[in-house]
């Protein structure tokens, strides 16, 4: 998968997306991600990637001609098959465990605008992109923090990057509502608090059962 990033603060970028599972699925060719400098298509000598909105207010609101012009310039058009451009907005539909999974598979391509400052010049989302996405009911001060939030989440399910991707299947929200059981490790007894005899004794029938049942496996 090739993942295209058109930002104003690039060096957001590098710790997270260098490092552990994202840092392996670039090394293993399963993953390109490339991250683009708005300020590249800029026009002015300030760089400027935003503007005072008409109509008066606070804030201010990023240009369309920049994100357009960078679009253009690596080819990414709305509407193209296997190919999706997305803009970060507060307004978007809700991103998903779903939307992950769905995106890992069918897209080869993804395009992620980082909205910032008072929002978007509109156009951006009528005619250039071809999703609104927001991480959650809240506001961030860029678009940055959720690209990189929906960037690991995609990439960790491209069949190659975990050890084993048989891990992936009976995740938390993998179906919607679902919660994965509870998880144990050694030591057996720490400062009294026991790991659930169930898990100790090899009977792989009760074992299914206890992680399959809310009720069990909250009950030790």
């Amino acid at each position: 998968m090739q993942i295209d990033i058109l930002t104003t603060l690039p060096s957001m970028f590098t710790g997270p997306l260098t490092e552990s599972m994202m840092k392996r699925a670039q090394d293993k060719k399963l993953a390109e991600i490339r991250i683009h400098d708005l300020r590249q298509w800029t026009q002015d000598k300030h760089r400027s990637t935003d503007d005072h909105p008409y109509g008066g207010g606070p804030g201010m609101v990023m240009m369309i001609e920049p994100i357009d012009k960078a679009l253009q310039s690596f080819k990414a058009k709305k509407g193209t098959k296997q190919e999706l451009i997305i803009l970060t907005s507060a307004k978007g539909n809700v991103y998903t465990q779903q939307t992950a999974q769905t995106w890992s598979t069918s897209i080869k391509r993804l395009v992620i605008i980082c909205g910032h400052y008072e929002g978007v010049d509109e156009r951006v989302a009528q005619y250039l992109v071809d999703q609104e996405v927001r991480i959650g009911n809240y506001v961030l001060t860029g678009g940055e923090l959720p690209a990189m939030v929906m960037i690991d989440s995609i990439v960790r399910l491209i069949p190659g990057v975990l050890g084993d991707h048989e891990s992936v299947k009976n995740e938390s929200h993998t179906i919607l509502g679902y919660l994965e059981y509870p998880q144990y490790t050694r030591p057996e007894n720490y400062n009294g608090w026991e790991v659930p005899q169930v898990l100790l004794g090899g009977n792989h029938k009760a074992i299914e059962d206890w992680r399959k049942n809310p009720t069990l496996n909250k009950s030790f």
